[in-house]
């Protein structure tokens, strides 16, 4: 068996070496046609059928509290008198299942205290859903 490394010119060969390139395409085409037979291969599963769905939950009861910038409380829309009364109102609705959620709005002129005193008053009584809506106005 003879092999060419050039002619006798003193060119060297040029030709690609398809040798790997074969090697690697076989090897390629046995796997090919190992995995084919596990591809084809289904599991039947019998997926329980949704008949019971459960209920939607029900949305929680929103209550909007603002605080003006002269330290006025509303509940609402109705104007509570003081703490007291607010702390009374807190605790009634902490008694509800589910938990309402507080949607508190302050002023942006509002005294900080005042707001920490209606959080803390909350907070006393157990309400576990408190936010601060709006306060967009805030940022300036």
């Amino acid at each position: 068996m003879g092999m060419s490394v050039g002619s006798d010119d003193g060119d060297s060969m040029c030709d690609i070496n398809t040798t790997p390139l074969i090697d690697v395409m076989l090897v390629l085409l046995i796997m090919f046609i190992i995995t084919i037979p596990i591809m084809t291969h289904a599991v039947k599963l019998d997926m329980p059928r949704p008949t019971n769905a459960p209920p939607p939950p029900v949305p929680p009861e929103v209550i909007d509290i603002e605080i003006d910038f002269d330290g006025t409380v509303v509940w609402n829309g109705t104007s509570v008198q003081d703490l007291d009364v607010l702390d009374r109102y807190f605790r009634v609705e902490s008694q509800k299942d589910p938990q309402p959620e507080l949607h508190l709005r302050p002023d942006k002129r509002a005294k900080y205290d005042m707001v920490a005193k209606v959080l803390a008053s909350a907070q006393r009584s157990r309400l576990r859903k408190i936010g601060f809506v709006n306060v967009s106005e805030f940022a300036e």
